[in-house]
């Protein structure tokens, strides 16, 4: 067993070379015969894992995305929904990605390194890169890309996770120095995130946030939020084994039924979000594959803390026993997910803390509801499938559940389009969608910590932002764990957020689109970069 296992590796490790052409055709030939293969079963091998996976430029790759508004604009501070966040990956770059095994990896930049303490990072850029209208990006382009954000006259959501940036420096046209306040072992990571995209600088000081021109595999033709946006691929782009297309057509198609049909009946080659009442139904039909990865995207179910009756920390537990995490995994995701257990960080994900786990209670919502002076108690619920999928449905739910427990939640179906201007941070009761975020501290920063723009709750809890502070510094394994433990139980236990699931990313694409072993889950379409990864066979 333990030689068939030893080869299965080998001939693992062999194929990724020959796709990602580090050896010749000769070469795997040679590598399979040692690992005791045949020629003819060589060869097979090479046919059918290697040669059809190879790569072939060419072709239209048409898209549907979901979560499109008309009021979506290119400046990536305003980045908000998923639509926004794939054409973000797929016009521009960030110095560093999640790569498709879910890992931290270079982008526009080859290489980092920091002090002892984590307290200053340098990061080389790539040589040879350059925007769409010609211009070589340097040191200068980056520096003032991450700089737009921490102006205090930008309301950028990406503030947050910048705020811990003393200065940010180059030093000739190819590396950039970033220097903390303190110890951020996090910070490849952080520069990852999807509002951090490079753009060009004047030189002084200022970016072009709003025409669209990147570095990016492709180039916008032509861009109608809420609708669609055309794009060509990058003649130029540095990474001469991705962008595989010679064009992008990417359509704004929120309506589940919509995106199913239009990858049935051919009119896009992939959707970004499959419904989970018919995949079982679309996976069986011709030519259609379906891409199911776990991942840290989780749906929420935000409270003002600020606001009555959610103020009171007795109602917050009351509603969070008052609904049925069990039965929505089952009966909204079909099983294609996780219960959560009302803090972010799921169970794919580093530094997740085995809790023990908050089930429905009704008779415990009583007792919460009572000890808060109360024996009913009426919420108004706003909630829009755009937000994640399946949210109406989990919202109706969520009321007949908590019913049980003498508290009417009355739902509020708002409008898709708009619901990320007009509704989420707006009004003190609504349903929301997370993408996954590659550590805890970032999840924390942006939507947890007590000043972020993105603080959903308006939760404040002293003690969880003196933990952030010291984990985000924090080099020991141990007591980093330890601190990231304690900050999950607050939020479970103090905060003025429900998680009831995880969810994993469920896609559908024709079969003659292709891609590698792996896809990232982070976001939705490999990490939001299927234009840069995948290809037509």
């Amino acid at each position: 067993m333990s030689d068939r296992i030893n080869r299965d590796r080998h001939m693992a490790a062999l194929t990724q070379d020959a796709l990602s052409g580090r050896i010749s055709r000769r070469r795997f030939m040679e590598g399979a015969a040692a690992a005791g293969l045949t020629v003819v079963a060589a060869s097979s091998f090479w046919s059918t894992q290697v040669q059809a996976q190879t790569p072939k430029r060419g072709g239209t790759y048409r898209v549907g995305w979901h979560d499109g508004n008309t009021t979506d604009k290119l400046d990536p501070g305003t980045t908000e929904g998923t639509f926004m966040i794939q054409l973000n990956h797929t016009m521009r770059n960030y110095l560093t990605e999640i790569t498709e095994t879910n890992e931290i990896g270079p982008d526009a930049c080859e290489s980092w390194s920091a002090s002892d303490d984590a307290s200053v990072w340098t990061f080389k850029l790539r040589p040879g890169v350059e925007f769409h209208n010609g211009k070589s990006f340097t040191a200068t382009d980056a520096r003032d890309s991450l700089n737009y954000h921490r102006n205090p006259d930008n309301a950028s959501a990406a503030k947050p996770l910048l705020d811990d940036v003393k200065d940010i420096r180059t030093d000739g046209d190819h590396t950039l120095i970033v220097e903390m306040t303190g110890g951020n072992a996090d910070l490849p990571y952080i520069m990852s995130d999807y509002h951090l995209v490079m753009m060009p600088s004047d030189g002084e000081g200022n970016v072009d946030k709003n025409s669209g021109i990147g570095t990016g595999p492709y180039k916008i033709d032509r861009f109608e939020p809420g609708v669609r946006c055309e794009m060509t691929r990058n003649p130029n782009y540095f990474k001469a084994d991705r962008a595989w297309f010679d064009a992008v057509d990417a359509l704004t198609l929120n309506n589940s039924n919509a995106r199913q049909s239009a990858v049935m009946t051919d009119e896009v080659d992939a959707i970004s979000e499959v419904d989970l009442k018919t995949v079982s139904l679309l996976a069986r039909r011709p030519g259609i594959e379906i891409d199911e990865v776990p991942s840290g995207a989780h749906s929420t179910i935000a409270m003002f803390c600020d606001v009555a009756p959610f103020d009171n920390l007795d109602v917050r537990l009351a509603l969070k026993y008052g609904i049925d995490r069990d039965a929505i995994v089952s009966k909204i995701l079909r099983g294609h997910g996780t219960i959560g257990n009302d803090h972010p960080i799921g169970p794919s994900l580093p530094y997740w803390a085995d809790l023990e786990q908050r089930r429905y209670d009704p008779d415990k919502a009583r007792f919460h509801l009572k000890k808060a002076g109360m024996e009913n108690v009426t919420v108004e619920l706003s909630t829009s499938d755009v937000a994640v999928f399946g949210a109406v449905d989990m919202a109706v739910l969520f009321s007949e559940n908590a019913e049980k427990a003498g508290i009417t939640i009355k739902v509020n179906r708002e409008p898709d389009d708009g619901y990320w201007s007009n509704v989420w941070l707006v009004k003190p009761f609504v349903v929301v969608g997370w993408g996954a975020r590659p550590t805890p501290d970032v999840m924390f920063t942006l939507a947890y910590k007590a000043d972020a723009p993105w603080n959903e709750s308006h939760w404040r809890n002293p003690r969880f932002n003196e933990l952030l502070l010291q984990a985000k510094s924090e080099l020991d394994e141990d007591r980093r764990r330890e601190q990231y433990r304690e900050m999950q139980q607050l939020c479970r236990d103090d905060g003025g957020t429900i998680v009831p699931f995880f969810a994993n990313r469920v896609m559908a694409r024709q079969d003659r689109l292709q891609h590698g072993p792996n896809i990232a889950g982070n976001w939705e379409l490999d990490g939001a970069r299927s234009a840069e990864r995948w290809w037509f066979a």
